[in-house]
């Protein structure tokens, strides 16, 4: 070993460009898995029980992501009564209405019934506070909470729209459909300065798109909207959680006949994002495989110019006894002491790196990355790494294994 290390000092500028050539790319990689399995992870509870949503026309996709990940903006919005008829309908076991349209300092607030955590999530208890109970009391998202640094018993005031900014609330008051004329307007605009949310709980970290979300009572967006909203008293979805299978299909076809309303199937549209994604990550994945030529290429370029190098000494060794397959494990334990420590410095850094940017990552698409989870594929990404590199190793190594040692020494 000591040997090995005293080759690869000699050459340490060498070295070096090929250590960093296979960490960027086993970094590049390690980081495609984590985001992929927070993708799995996000898709496979993102949306919990409720197989069913029902909005306004439009697309399903943008209905789905809306309702369970927080992100672009609502479809439209959709009578209270047809809330009151899923709520009541035979095969539905419980359902739950959702307003939407402002924020607080660029986070979703979120009018639900606080019914819906201990349905969606279970027997969890609040990392402080209490669950909301009256018009005007907020719970919010750990990560929110975190991120804006508030406390259960702080006060605060919302903006409208979805995120902070006017060009934004302007596109979302069309597609919301909150918008007033005139003097209703001003009224809404009043509303808003006037009316204070009160934190009286923080959620635990759930793992999920409601982590960056604030949440509160349904009749918040009637209230802050002015006397239009309050009188029509619209809803932005309704999530359902039927009874059976047999339930999901034909609440699906009775809602899908009303005038402006669709029905969506969860899983599917939640497939469809998945799929989407899953092409994305086909382009990288070519990328990643010129990548992972290219460290081939290097660790391969280092070791036939070791091997140049070391041919009288290799010579040398052959005529003071040493067996040919000690030049050759020589040359191929560089090749794979190399590839060991780029594969080190690679996980490190596509741990460390998704780490830094998991915050952002979640911030703008609510998909949460673990970090600090070994991934069952980083396995077969560190056997794949030293495989490539043995590989490499196996030309320069055998040119030095097939030569006489005589000849060698001579030159």
């Amino acid at each position: 070993m000591m040997l090995l290390w005293r080759n690869l000092l000699h050459r340490k500028g060498l070295s070096l460009l090929t250590v960093v050539s296979v960490a960027l790319t086993v970094g590049l990689l390690v980081f495609l898995i984590l985001v992929k399995a927070g993708i799995e992870e996000g898709a496979a509870k993102g949306y919990g029980p409720f197989e069913l949503v029902v909005g306004a026309d439009g697309s399903e996709t943008q209905l789905v992501l809306n309702t369970f990940y927080h992100v672009d903006v609502p479809t439209g919005n959709i009578p209270y009564e047809v809330f009151e008829r899923l709520a009541k309908d035979p095969e539905t076991a419980a359902a739950y209405a959702m307003t939407t349209g402002d924020n607080y300092n660029g986070y979703p607030i979120v009018g639900i019934e606080p019914a819906y955590f201990p349905e969606r999530y279970g027997d969890r208890k609040l990392a402080a506070g209490k669950l909301y109970a009256a018009s005007g009391e907020v719970v919010l998202g750990a990560h929110a909470a975190r991120e804006l640094g508030v406390h259960v018993g702080d006060t605060f005031k919302g903006g409208h729209g979805l995120v902070d900014s006017q060009h934004e609330e302007e596109e979302h008051e069309e597609a919301a459909g909150y918008e007033a004329e005139g003097a209703g307007h001003e009224e809404a605009g009043d509303a808003h300065a006037s009316f204070v949310y009160k934190v009286v709980g923080i959620l635990p970290m759930l793992n999920t798109a409601d982590d960056r979300a604030v949440f509160t009572t349904v009749d918040y967006a009637w209230k802050v909207h002015g006397a239009e909203a309050e009188r029509h008293r619209d809803v932005t979805a309704v999530l359902v959680k039927p009874k059976s299978i047999g339930g999901t299909q034909s609440l699906k076809l009775a809602y899908d006949k009303l005038d402006n309303v669709q029905a969506v199937y969860t899983s599917k549209a939640v497939a469809d994002v998945v799929n989407l994604v899953d092409r994305g990550s086909a382009m990288l994945n070519v990328v990643s495989i010129l990548c992972v030529l290219l460290a081939a290429i290097s660790i391969l370029l280092s070791l036939v110019a070791a091997a140049g190098e070391r041919r009288k000494d290799a010579g040398l060794l052959r005529l003071i006894g040493k067996p040919a397959s000690f030049i050759w494990f020589t040359l191929l334990g560089e090749g794979l002491l190399v590839t060991a420590a780029g594969l080190a410095a690679g996980l490190v850094i596509g741990h460390l790196g998704s780490y830094l940017g998991g915050t952002a990552m979640f911030e703008f698409s609510g998909i949460h990355v673990n970090a600090l989870t070994i991934e069952e594929g980083e396995g077969l990404l560190a056997a794949g790494t030293l495989l490539v590199g043995a590989a490499a190793s196996l030309g320069p190594a055998y040119r030095v294994y097939r030569a006489d040692p005589l000849q060698l020494f001579r030159s």
